[in-house]
């Protein structure tokens, strides 16, 4: 048993398979994690310092005659990557071929009529870049942060959300400067009947989100 301290850019398939679990859910449905379940019900973003605890890992017997060659399959460890890509109009890019670079892994196909793209990476990646036509985008794969309990009052977040669709909010650095405000003033003002303000509270912050997906 031990506790993980969650640091940037780390997800909880990747903390699984870095104490040789392979699946997530044996770690986060764990009873020592009943409060970070609480915290995060999205276990796919954490926060830097949460802590998760890791429980001891439990053999699995399989009964097999001593007289016979056995080939036992363990299942790649994987994530699914889901993306879906806009212009600066906000209009969806369906059916564009795209090539997607993961960790100088790349990888070529066409997004879907709603603009999806859906492609299975390894655990432990972190960066890329996607390119779809003339747009070129680099990624920092799971480095977005929560917006509820978090030390920086979900500033980040809302920051790594409002610059992912599209809006110039300065570095994410969970300060509320003059660009984020100008950047949650422009999300407010297309997405009526926010108030126009600069501020984002409780329902600037429903709507982000669910503008995001999540």
């Amino acid at each position: 048993m031990a506790n993980h301290v969650v640091q940037q850019g780390e997800c909880l398939s990747r903390i699984a398979a870095q104490y040789g679990f392979l699946d997530f859910r044996t770690i986060y449905n764990d009873a020592g994690n009943s409060e970070l379940r609480n915290q995060r019900p999205d276990p796919n973003i954490l926060f830097p310092g949460d802590v998760v605890f890791i429980p001891d890992k439990k053999p699995k017997e399989v009964m097999a005659p001593t007289t016979k060659v056995h080939r036992f399959r363990v299942p790649s460890r994987k994530r699914v990557l889901r993306i879906v890509v806009e212009d600066l109009d906000g209009k969806k890019l369906a059916s564009k071929p795209y090539e997607l670079d993961i960790e100088g892994n790349l990888m070529k196909g066409v997004t879907s009529p709603e603009g999806l793209i859906e492609k299975r990476i390894p655990v432990d990646a972190v960066n890329g870049a996607l390119t779809v036509g003339r747009y070129t985008w680099p990624l920092q794969i799971a480095h977005l942060n929560p917006v509820e309990e978090v030390p920086d009052k979900g500033i980040s977040g809302i920051q790594a959300r409002l610059r992912n669709l599209g809006y110039d909010c300065g570095p994410i650095d969970g300060i509320i400067g003059p660009l984020t405000e100008a950047a949650i003033a422009d999300f407010q003002a297309d997405h009526p009947p926010l108030k126009v303000d600069g501020v984002c509270g409780a329902q600037t912050r429903a709507a982000l989100i669910d503008a995001y997906g999540c």
